[in-house]
Formats: structure tokens, sequence, C-alpha cells
């Protein structure tokens, strides 16, 4: 079992609620979203391990399980090109969950035509290995769901 930590501060609203078919229909995987709080903010690491992935608009990170989790921020911000992000780890480092990953502002996506809605996928999971998955609020490093 492992417990993943809600990314960004905000609304966790569901998969359903992202504006990307990829994302929304699960093909990526289980998990939820989060309608992150507008305003300069820091993404954390959902889970301890090792940053497998790291681009500043998303990043995997690996726990020593094997499993992993992907934090996107923001759907289609890889067309910003970085603009707007910036990295506060390297890929390959190991960090703790709820340890600062990438600074963001989702009011600046937004303002770009952007949704700044976050993604937040138990990576190769089966539909139904994600439960009490969060609802409402949500603080950075709160729990976010259990991946069974």
């Amino acid at each position: 079992m492992t417990t993943v930590l809600a990314p960004v501060e905000g609304a966790a609203v569901g998969l359903a609620a992202v504006p990307d078919p990829v994302f929304s229909a699960g093909m990526v995987g289980p998990g939820t979203a989060i309608d992150p709080l507008r305003g300069p903010g820091k993404a954390v690491a959902p889970i301890a391990g090792k940053i497998m992935k790291l681009h500043p608009h998303a990043y995997v990170i690996v726990g020593d399980d094997g499993r992993g989790v992907l934090v996107h921020l923001g759907i289609d911000t890889v067309q910003l090109k970085g603009e707007g992000f910036r990295l506060l780890a390297t890929e390959g480092d190991r960090v703790r969950a709820g340890q600062a990953v990438v600074a963001w502002d989702p009011s600046d996506v937004e303002a770009g035509g952007r949704s700044p809605v976050c993604p937040v996928v138990a990576l190769d999971a089966l539909s139904d290995a994600v439960t009490g998955v969060a609802r409402g609020r949500v603080q950075a490093g709160d729990e976010l769901f259990i991946w069974e």
C-alpha cells in the first residue's frame, strides 16, 4: 500500500474534471486531480523515492517498491517550454514525500489560456487500485489517495 500526498494546495476534483481525455478517461492510470490555488507556489513530491523524469511541467517519482506517481502541472503546459516553472530538484534525485520539486504559478498558466488543473496518477496501476480519494480542499502534503 502506498499513500500518495497532494503535490499542490487546492480543490481535489477527480480525473473526470481534467480537460484532457487522456487523463479524464484514466488512460494514463487511476488517480485524481487538483484544481490548484491561484498564485505562486511549490509542487511537492507525492511519495518518497527517486525522480525518474523531471520536466518543468511534469514529473514522475518512483518509490522503493517500484510504484511511480506522475504529477502534471496544468494541461498543455508542455507548450510553455518551461517558462513560468523553476526546477527545485534534479532528475535522479532522491526526495522525501512532501519535498518541493517545482516552483510555479497556476494563475500564470490560466492567464495564458491553459487549465492549471493538476492530474496526479498512479502509473501502471489497475483502475480499482486507488481508494480513499480526497474530495474538497487539500493542502500540499495532505493525503490524496491510497494505492492498494
